[in-house]
């Protein structure tokens, strides 16, 4: 699960100014924004640093905050 869409629209920022700041085309983003493909850790990373540059204040947690571990009813004991 990725917040991009969420915090980019937070920011104002549009998809279009985001995928030109990185120099990808629009379905690539427009695929991780949705959750069809997963980002490379790198990837990742460019997506952070071009928010920050478009003026939006946050870390790789804020966009990609981390999995929930749900562990088996057995072993919540």
């Amino acid at each position: 699960m990725n917040r991009i869409r969420e915090v980019r629209e937070a920011a104002g920022v549009t998809q279009s100014a985001l995928y030109r700041k990185l120099g990808w085309k629009q379905p690539r983003l427009a695929n991780y924004e949705a959750g069809i493909r997963t980002p490379s850790l790198g990837d990742a990373r460019a997506i952070v640093a071009a928010l920050n540059a478009l003026g939006v204040a946050g870390d790789l947690v804020d966009v990609f905050p981390p999995e929930t571990d749900q562990q088996p009813a057995a072993m919540a004991s």
